[in-house]
């Protein structure tokens, strides 16, 4: 039987850091992960460039039940410290915008960076092994994999959620967080694209292709960002931000032309070109085919000058309050991260470990604790990979 100090499961970005930390400090290391190359999330990260952090990580841009289990972890390894690493491996990077970080050039200069420094520090790897049950064998755990079964010391439970099946995703964590009797919160598709009924959707696809900057709000919980229309409903940054606060059945709300006063402008237009239609003094607000939409939409047909004051209200409320209900999300087949997981409450915030099981660390997505879009859910990765790293 295999014998490790640490067994690592899963070799994503949590994975891998809480692998090399462990490594470090002289402890032998075994992470074990069924697919077939490592850290495939990252490389698929920001369009091919991997959002590695966010030089803004507060803990109110991470949901969970309690947000504030997240502090500790990203307190003592901050994103500075991350950017140093990546600095120091000759990657190049830049700040795109509200403090997202991505590389100059590919994502795999992450993967290559974590896998060798694995390398270096003494870690092994064992890929496409599929594993099986974890069982205590006091004051050990055996864990069943492809090639046999292994003892290990501690076991750090870095398996992701389940969003992108495709890249092989699956509710492996949840099950071993079970199996010791750990709570788990509800689990959900989250930073994920909407859905709507027919009836809405069928002028929707009409704009496919089209973005534009919006607001778009779920009780006090706004974004401004680029949404984006599609034929299966409404995507882009801003939706995808919203969706992890959106319930089935809620409503939301969006300006389409933020920090605008469209009612003042309407009536502006109104003086100066009335007899422009309706549409082209609101295509100097949105694009020419939102504005023809929504045109039609209020039924103003005809020149401004016809327009009464209660009219281009009614407008301008239509533009700064379009409010619409989606029915569903695309599910975890598209969606970035998963919402829920281990619950907090069962986990020490310093470590990482299970309070009831010592030696047992969950870190990463299985965890619940999701971070907006934008390189919150990478540098959590890496912080509580690296806590869980200095102890187990």
């Amino acid at each position: 039987m295999k014998q490790v100090d640490v067994l690592v499961l899963g070799a994503g970005a949590a994975g891998l850091f809480a692998a090399i930390e462990a490594a470090r400090r002289g402890r032998r290391v075994l992470v074990v992960d069924h697919a077939a190359a490592a850290g495939e999330k990252i490389r698929i990260s920001g369009g091919g460039r991997c959002n590695f952090t966010n030089l803004d990580c507060r803990p109110e841009r991470f949901l969970s039940k309690n947000p504030r289990f997240a502090l500790s972890a990203l307190r003592r390894y901050t994103p500075r410290d991350f950017v140093a690493r990546v600095d120091a491996a000759g990657i190049a990077w830049h700040e795109k915008t509200l403090g997202q970080l991505f590389c100059d050039g590919s994502a795999k200069q992450i993967v290559a960076m974590l896998t060798a420094d694995l390398a270096q520090a003494g870690g092994e790897m064992w890929l496409s092994t599929s594993l099986g049950d974890v069982r205590a064998d006091a004051p050990r755990f055996v864990v069943e994999t492809e090639r046999g079964p292994v003892r290990a010391e501690s076991v750090i439970v870095a398996t992701g959620g389940k969003s992108i099946p495709k890249m092989g995703a699956t509710g492996y964590g949840y099950r071993v967080a079970e199996t010791f009797g750990l709570p788990l919160v509800e689990t959900r598709p989250a930073l994920v694209p909407l859905t709507f009924a027919e009836q809405e959707l069928e002028w929707i696809k009409t704009l496919a292709g089209l973005a534009l900057p919006v607001r778009v709000s779920h009780g006090k919980t706004a974004f401004d960002e680029a949404m984006l229309f599609t034929h299966r409903g409404l995507s882009g940054p801003a939706i995808l931000q919203i969706s992890s606060y959106w319930r089935e059945g809620d409503a939301l709300r969006v300006d389409l032309a933020p920090g605008r006063d469209v009612a003042g402008f309407l009536r502006t237009e109104k003086q100066a070109a009335g007899r422009a239609l309706v549409r082209t003094a609101l295509a100097k607000l949105v694009p020419e085919k939102l504005a023809r939409h929504l045109e039609a939409a209020s039924g103003l047909t005809g020149p401004m000058a016809e327009q009464g004051r209660d009219k281009l209200d009614r407008m301008a409320g239509m533009v700064s309050g379009w409010a619409l209900t989606p029915v569903g999300s695309e599910g975890y087949r598209t969606a970035e991260v998963t919402l829920g997981g281990v619950d907090t409450d069962a986990l020490d915030g310093r470590t990482m470990m299970a309070k009831a099981v010592p030696g047992l660390y969950f870190v990463g997505e299985v965890v619940d604790v999701t971070g907006w879009l934008g390189g919150y859910n990478f540098q959590w990765a890496w912080s509580s990979g690296w806590a869980a790293g200095q102890v187990a």
